[in-house]
């Protein structure tokens, strides 16, 4: 009998152990320093940098090399915080280069990124990781993920926008495997998820399709990057 309750007693540790490492979520309390100085008035209020490094969708590319930056996801995100913050002073500072992958994110990362001093840094590169593969893409999200730890910097990751070439209703699909690591990346390292591949995901199984969101085969519109911009505000909620 005691042999029976040992065991159970491990079980249950275990059981715990890997809900807490894999299943549930870092809570809204991840960013409350970060709301908290948001929510501060002068003269005691101090600047808050947002900065979102990653490939063409963050920064502003739609259809025919357009870019449309004041429609794009970081800029729609400050709209809405300043609705919820209206005494706060931000800073949307984008280091995303079109065309990127994560590996040629990595390498700038400590030139690029770091010296903004982020309060918050948003990741978002698996779009173009597809073309250099899951263990590649893995292990440079890894090396920011870390880096940026190492410097006490909040991290948000961002599952992917939609390719238009890949089937969302397909589980499988190579894109929703790239969704899938970084949610476990997210799990990992304990840092924040956001996670508009999910939300992408519904309406293409309730909808049959993506198109009304998109301005190309890649590149969202104003309606997909709001999409993907509120997904990001629920961590300021």
């Amino acid at each position: 009998m005691k042999f029976l309750g040992i065991m159970l007693l491990a079980w249950l540790l275990s059981f715990a152990a890997a809900c807490q490492t894999l299943n549930y979520p870092v809570s809204a309390a991840y960013l409350h320093e970060v709301k908290k100085e948001l929510s501060t008035v002068f003269p005691n209020n101090r600047r808050i940098n947002l900065v979102f490094h990653g490939h063409s969708v963050p920064s502003g590319y739609w259809s025919r090399q357009e870019v449309h930056t004041l429609e794009s996801y970081p800029h729609l995100l400050l709209g809405k915080l300043k609705q919820e913050y209206p005494h706060a002073v931000i800073n949307i500072i984008v280091t995303a280069i079109g065309g990127e992958y994560a590996e040629k994110g990595q390498t700038r990362f400590t030139s690029d990124v770091v010296p903004h001093k982020p309060d918050v840094l948003f990741i978002d590169y698996a779009l173009n990781d597809m073309g250099i593969g899951l263990e590649r893409s893995r292990a440079a999200w890894q090396k920011m993920i870390e880096e940026a730890l190492r410097l006490y910097m909040k991290v948000i990751l961002v599952t992917p926008s939609p390719d238009q070439r890949q089937d969302l209703k397909d589980p499988n699909n190579v894109l929703a495997q790239h969704a899938k690591q970084i949610r476990e990346l997210a799990a990992t390292y304990k840092v924040g998820l956001a996670d508009p591949y999910a939300a992408f995901e519904k309406i293409a199984k309730k909808e049959g399709t993506v198109e009304p969101y998109m301005s190309h085969v890649n590149h969202p519109n104003e309606k997909g990057h709001n999409l993907i911009a509120e997904e990001l505000f629920k961590w300021f909620k």
